[in-house]
């Protein structure tokens, strides 16, 4: 079962500053049939102006992942870590017990992400933070874990949750194959380009939920880069 939800039936949400999509309910978005899929809670496309940003504000108890389309965001937090991760790489706060972070655009262009939350399975844990780069020659073709709750996935950046983040850059002609099996969801965005997944069509920027399929095969139409969420 693939349900695509395509780009303009998302939950939109105009700042000035902010341009937001929500594939999920979020904020003042409230849909009755997209409240999350399995634990994935939200999955936010955001586009942030130059300059501007998230003031400091708290979290707890969720998996934050903050996936770079284009541009950069900086991060800062009470705990002390700071960093800027750049297009293609993958930031990850792990709330726990509670955090207060700190997210801005501090480029000339305008930065545009996914941020993603997804629902953790261990609570009253201590917050952490964490960034990685992820070339994305080395995921050419084929589908990499870049952030996983799964015992074996040591190149991947943790999470506390029974989760995975893969990505596969894609180009025109080329398809990639991730197991996902029956029991599991998954959801799925081309960050870029046109797709085909399990012969369901989607544009950039269109969501994919996806279920009891046993494999997830991607086919690109044109140069793509692709995200997916593994949930249980």
């Amino acid at each position: 079962m693939i349900e695509l939800r395509p780009f303009n039936s998302l939950g939109h949400a105009q700042h000035g500053w902010l341009n937001a999509r929500h594939h999920f309910s979020f904020a003042e978005y409230h849909d009755e049939q997209r409240l999350n899929w399995g634990a994935l809670r939200v999955w936010n496309d955001d586009e942030i102006a130059a300059h501007s940003g998230f003031p400091p504000h708290p979290h707890h108890d969720m998996e934050i992942i903050t996936y770079v389309r284009e541009g950069a965001i900086s991060h800062r937090d009470n705990l002390g870590n700071q960093g800027r991760t750049t297009a293609g790489d993958v930031q990850v706060m792990s709330a726990g017990t509670g955090i207060s972070h700190s997210e801005y655009n501090l480029e000339e262009t305008t930065s545009k992400i996914f941020q993603i939350w997804i629902m953790p399975n261990q609570r009253g844990t201590a917050p952490s933070w964490g960034s990685k780069p992820f070339p994305k020659g080395e995921r050419a073709g084929r589908f990499v874990v870049l952030a996983s709750g799964h015992a074996g996935d040591e190149d991947a950046l943790p999470i506390r949750t029974d989760a995975r983040l893969a990505a596969a850059t894609l180009s025109a002609g080329q398809s990639a194959e991730y197991p996902l099996g029956r029991l599991r969801k998954g959801y799925l965005v081309a960050a870029s380009g046109q797709i085909e997944v399990n012969g369901v069509r989607a544009a950039e920027r269109d969501g994919l939920a996806i279920a009891d399929e046993d494999v997830v095969r991607v086919s690109a139409i044109e140069d793509s880069e692709v995200i997916l969420v593994d949930v249980a």
